[in-house]
Order: structure tokens, then C-alpha cells, then sequence
């Protein structure tokens, strides 16, 4: 079968190697047929992630139909349609143990600490393999990753219905969190520097987005939030001056959720933290959100094709990745269709 690797950093290409086979009933054997392209993936290509090791076969957000599959409590069978939850955890750890498994302390991820799902064929563990209704398009399925980590800053944010939630980053992860904010009642600001990106935050109905680099987002917001500020902040982009600023965008008693990878330490200002009282976290890929974001996309409450820039083959992964880590604005999703 053919997988996408990366040998070293910048160096891309395509292999064959063997088959994967199931190695006992707790294991599912698929035939991928949806991937997306995460910034992850482009940061592995680009040699900037230190948690990613070399030579690697890249890529964790992953749909298929199953191929080979034992009897099972899920009802699942061959020909069935599903998304792989892509996180490894020891289910031994104190996380595992209280039900945080995204901060496993041995985790691994597809395609960064593990060989990944950028492949004809992947072999994964039966309880991390989630049914999906048949009638939804691949397209979306590469979709549903993204939408649990958008989901699970939510979560950890504790976003409630009528609170303002400042989104930094109209990349795909702030967009989806920006429609999830929706869902659940609240009203979101999307916070970006690249027009484009913010046109498309209106296209899909999010009501206020703000330039960063245009204008004063501290009086827009001010105006929009009559005084108080965000109740709500979730940092999406890992800038480090995004990260600063958010503290002039919550209000008292707000909470942030820091979704993005900065680049490097960012230091914090503590007196400010103080004088707030604010609640920060962090918000690490997602944890028993798969469900969620499956009900969400089958009952069209969020819009995920507006976000993919384009659609590609199998064979035309590496060049796709070349052009993102080229062209990082002019791209949002990329998702390849097998």
C-alpha cells in the first residue's frame, strides 16, 4: 500500500510498504478514505514540532470503512463507516484514571509520536474507532477531529449561552469553536489578521469578527460587549502576541482557554491574572467528544465544507503540504478523498 512520509524535515514523499494486519480481536482493520491535513502536519514537514520523530508517516484525522473487524459490543461490521479517535493514551496514568486521557502522560498521537494514518490502509484499536452515518460525505468525516478539539476548548472554557467568546485565530479550529459557541447559545468574536479569513467568518453567519492589525480591538470589543469585555477568551493561533494580548480582551472574572502551540515560552503578566481573577486553561486535542461532534455535523448545526480550501487525491499530499507550509494564509483545510 502507499503511505506519505516524512523522511527528515522539508523531505515529503510517497512509499509503499506492507499491508497493515490486525494482531487480535481488540483491532480494527480500514480502508482509509478521508484525510485532513492539520497544522501539525505542517509543522512536522517543516521541522519546527520537537515532539515528532524521523522518518514518520504523517496524519491523524482520518475516516474509513472497515475492512476486517471481529465481533464487537459497538455493532460495528465490515463495510462500515467510521472516524479514528487518532489519541493513544496507557489508560495507567493519574489522567487516564479521572477520564483525561488527552493528558495521558504517555500519550501518543497518529502521525507524531506513531506512525500515522496518511495510508491506504490502517489497523487501530476497536474502542477508539467511532461509527458514522453512512450518509455523511467524506469530506466531512475529515472534519470531525477538528470539531472535537473546537468542542473541547468549549468545554474547558465552560462557554455559557449569552456570554461574549472572544475566538483568537479564524483558522479552522477557531471557526469551528466560533459555530459551537453559536450552538450553545453564546455569542462569538472572531479575532484574526488576515481579511480573507474573517470574510469567511461572515460568510458562515458568525456575527462579529475584528482585525487585529485594523482598527482598536479593545474599544470594538468594548462597544460590543457594552463595557464588559469577554466573558470567554480562546487563544487558537499560538501567537505570542495574541497571548498578550488576551488579557485585554477578558473581562473580570473571565476565563481563556489557550488552544494554539506557541512558538517558544511566552511569559504571562500574574498581576493582571490576580487583579482579574481569572480562570486560565489549557486545552489539549479532546477527550469523549467524538459523539458530540458526530450528532453535530449529522444535524447540520456546523459548517464544515465552507472551510475546506481544497480537495485533493492521495498522490497529491506532498505537493499540498509543500504549498501550506509555502502559502500558510491562503489555505485554511485542505482534505484529501480517497
Amino acid at each position: 500500500m502507499k503511505v506519505i512520509t516524512l523522511d527528515s524535515p522539508l523531505k515529503i514523499g510517497i512509499k509503499n510498504i506492507s499491508m497493515p494486519e490486525r494482531k487480535d480481536d481488540n483491532e480494527v482493520l480500514i480502508k482509509v478514505r478521508a484525510l485532513g491535513i492539520c497544522g501539525s502536519d505542517i509543522g512536522a514537514y517543516r521541522g519546527v514540532n520537537p515532539t515528532v520523530s524521523y522518518p514518520r508517516i504523517i496524519g491523524h484525522e482520518i475516516g474509513g470503512e472497515v475492512v476486517s473487524i471481529s465481533d464487537n459490543s459497538k455493532g460495528i461490521i465490515p463495510g462500515d463507516r467510521v472516524v479514528l479517535e487518532p489519541y493513544l493514551p496507557c489508560y495507567q496514568c493519574y489522567p487516564c484514571s479521572i477520564g483525561r486521557t488527552n493528558c495521558c502522560e504517555e500519550l501518543k498521537v497518529l502521525g507524531v509520536q506513531t506512525d500515522g494514518g496518511m495510508a491506504e490502509y490502517v489497523v487501530h484499536p476497536l474502542n477508539l474507532v467511532h461509527l458514522i452515518p453512512r450518509e455523511m460525505e467524506w469530506q466531512e468525516v475529515a472534519m470531525i477531529e477538528p470539531l472535537t478539539i473546537a468542542l473541547h476548548a468549549n468545554h474547558r472554557s465552560r462557554v455559557k449561552e449569552g456570554e461574549h467568546v472572544l475566538i483568537i485565530g479564524a483558522g479552522a479550529i477557531g471557526l469551528l469553536a466560533a459555530q459551537v459557541a453559536m450552538v450553545y447559545g453564546a455569542i462569538p468574536i472572531v479575532v484574526d489578521v488576515v481579511e480573507k479569513r474573517l470574510a469567511l467568518a461572515k460568510e458562515m453567519g458568525i456575527p462579529h469578527t475584528l482585525h487585529s492589525s485594523q482598527g482598536n480591538v479593545i474599544q470594538e470589543l468594548s462597544a460590543i460587549t457594552k463595557g464588559r469585555m469577554a466573558e470567554v477568551v480562546i487563544e487558537a493561533s499560538g501567537s505570542q502576541g495574541a497571548i498578550h494580548g488576551m488579557f485585554d480582551y477578558v473581562s473580570a472574572a473571565g476565563r481563556i482557554a489557550l488552544v494554539g502551540w506557541p512558538n517558544g515560552e511566552t511569559p504571562l503578566p500574574t498581576a493582571v491574572i490576580t487583579k482579574k481573577e481569572l480562570d486560565i486553561v489549557g486545552s489539549r486535542t479532546s477527550a469523549n467528544e467524538f459523539p458530540e461532534a458526530i450528532a453535530l455535523l449529522q444535524n447540520k448545526q456546523v459548517q464544515v465544507r465552507e472551510i475546506i480550501s481544497r480537495v485533493v487525491t492521495f498522490d497529491e499530499i506532498p505537493d499540498a503540504v509543500m504549498n501550506m507550509a509555502a502559502f500558510p494564509d491562503k489555505f485554511v483545510k485542505v482534505i484529501a478523498v480517497l
